[in-house]
């Protein structure tokens, strides 16, 4: 209990307990703090840098420090640092010098290059956004080009009642930049009395003409049309397919031996000896469907959240919050692949527990692990901090495994019991051949599609809110297509293996997961075209950040997918088997 009792003090020291730095409520003339974040190129959104890695100065007022609130802005880069500036509530300034610069050669070449990069920077009042511009640089028809640095700041801040509901920023003053200048740097600020209500001040943040086009509702009704065809589908297959399958293996029965030889069986009867039998690598299987299944109800709660509580409105919470929901969900891991390896027949259950438990985890900090080198050698404010990599381990370590440990444990002698309606056979039957449509490769490549189809559109809004300069904030749609992918997967996996099976091919377990699996290979795909069509991203630090984390993405949708489609496959198998009558 030691470690654990460590590492929660740690916890809280590092990352406070919750809440905001500000209760949101001011009095005439109380001190309100500007914050500088980042700064980095515009078409790069993920590479930022410290604000004052770039030679800006501050103000004269004493330095305010601030620490990371939660997990989240850690990881995301959050860098705040004060900025000297004297601002207080309802008091306007007129035009102040706040601090001056003298611009040597390697100031001049850090602005400059600054600027030709398109350089911007984000601020935070009250914890509400500011985005401003570095420069701007103008190309004369014979002389060379000019770059220039906008040196006054003019806030224009709105107030309802103690409320601060609005802040916007004017970039205002072009200065040349050239070797020796002084450069001054003024501020102004201006209190303008607002209508906007507290609760919806970050509406103006919002773009609903992007996320509600009719482009956006048309998706959803499509891919609802879907759902409606492959429900039928499954349906027809369940009650005509099934029923004359039914019917001919009634009629079979009452034939004798001789009969039964002479015959001419086919069909998905025939492999109810085999057709339990546990697949290969049952270890791996069971932690990829543990995982994924922890994954399904992570994903489901966080949606729910975001709708509810509206997680954009708050730096890094959405993040926080998976993480949080992650961890408190790691005994549904455990119990899931802890009772389905047990069902399989396994007998090492502890190496089984710690793969489920470390799986997804392991992989997610491998692959930050390695981008986190590149943020260091680019000096990025995404490099993840050393207090954030020993937060993240002691949650590893005393959280998760042990909530895994005990969902392993439950989920072994509650849900442990194969109860299969056949026997499985002590010698695997021969599978026999069949039409090359029919390979479960072929059936894994083209089980994806479907799925794929009935998301892509919402693919692109989200990829767009994340590399892009959109808020994701229409969480409905969200839990609509996550539905919709749900009913979808499970009905084109259980159309995958009952042509499987009538193939006389068992081996439905690993194709099931696999074929719905393969969603997340098409949605990678996607993100090619995505990153080569759709954005200007250029440089190795945001092309390695930009395909490193879609691929942590596509995985875990994989797992997901795979998953849903697995547990939607074994009731179906299960029930058909249990119905029909085995000699």
């Amino acid at each position: 209990m030691k470690p654990l009792f460590l590492c929660s003090v740690l916890l809280l020291v590092l990352y406070g307990v919750g809440g905001d730095e500000h209760s949101h409520l001011y009095e005439q003339n109380e001190e309100v703090v500007l914050w500088m974040n980042t700064v980095g190129p515009f078409y790069n959104r993920q590479e930022r840098y410290a604000y004052y890695s770039l030679p800006f100065c501050k103000g004269n007022k004493e330095v305010i420090g601030h620490y990371h609130e939660t997990l989240g802005e850690a990881l995301q880069g959050v860098e705040l640092d004060f900025s000297g500036l004297d601002i207080e509530y309802k008091a306007s300034i007129s035009e102040t010098t706040y601090c001056e610069i003298q611009l040597d050669e390697e100031k001049l070449k850090a602005f400059v290059y600054a600027v030709k990069n398109h350089y911007w920077y984000q601020m935070y009042i009250d914890d509400l956004p500011i985005w401003g511009v570095v420069g701007d640089m103008e190309e004369g028809i014979n002389n060379p080009v000019t770059y220039y640095i906008w040196t006054h700041k003019k806030f224009d801040i709105g107030y309802n009642g103690k409320h601060i509901v609005d802040v916007n920023l004017t970039s205002e003053v072009k200065v040349k930049l050239e070797n020796g200048a002084r450069i001054k740097f003024t501020y102004e600020v201006n209190w303008v009395p607002s209508n906007v209500k507290f609760e919806d001040r970050f509406d103006k943040y919002l773009d609903p003409n992007f996320f509600q086009h009719r482009i956006h509702w048309f998706s959803i009704f499509n891919s609802f049309m879907m759902v409606i065809f492959l429900v039928g589908l499954v349906s027809m297959i369940l009650m005509r397919t099934l029923r004359k399958d039914y019917a001919r293996y009634s009629k079979e029965d009452d034939f004798d031996d001789m009969e039964k030889d002479l015959g001419d069986e086919y069909g998905w009867k025939q492999v109810h000896g085999d057709v339990f039998r546990p697949p290969t690598y049952s270890m791996i299987f069971s932690a990829m469907v543990g995982s994924g299944y922890q994954v399904t109800v992570v994903t489901f709660a966080v949606i729910i959240f975001a709708i509810l509580g509206e997680l954009y409105t708050e730096r890094g919470s959405l993040l926080s919050t998976a993480i949080f929901v992650y961890a408190a969900t790691s005994p549904v891991n455990g119990y899931t692949g802890g009772g389905l390896y047990a069902r399989l027949g396994g007998k090492q259950w502890i190496k089984q527990m710690v793969l489920s438990a470390f799986l997804l985890p392991a992989l997610v900090c491998g692959k930050a692990f390695f981008i986190n080198f590149i943020a260091i050698y680019y000096h990025a404010s995404r490099a993840i901090p050393f207090g954030t990599m020993v937060a993240v381990t002691c949650i590893c370590l005393f959280v998760i495994l042990p909530l895994t440990l005990v969902g392993t444990v439950l989920g072994r002698n509650l849900a442990g019991q194969s109860d299969y309606p056949c026997r499985v056979n002590a010698v695997p039957r021969p599978i026999p051949e069949k039409k090359w449509f029919m390979e479960p490769t072929i059936i894994v490549f083209l089980g994806g599609i479907l799925p794929f189809g009935s998301i892509f559109i919402e693919m692109y809004f989200i990829f767009t809110s994340f590399w892009a300069y959109k808020i994701y904030y229409v969480y409905g749609f969200m839990l609509l297509v996550f539905l919709i992918l749900i009913i979808v997967t499970i009905c084109v996996t259980i159309v995958c293996t009952y042509f499987l099976l009538n193939a006389e091919d068992y081996r439905w377990q690993w194709t099931s997961f696999l074929a719905a699996g393969s969603t997340s290979v098409y949605v990678y795909l996607y993100s090619f075209y995505y990153f080569f069509f759709k954005t200007k991203m250029y440089g190795l630090f945001q092309t390695a950040f930009y395909f490193g984390y879609m691929a942590l993405f596509s995985l875990a949708l994989g797992l997901m997918c795979g998953t849903v489609g697995y547990l939607g496959t074994s009731v179906f198998v299960r029930k058909i088997y249990s119905t029909v009558k085995i000699d």
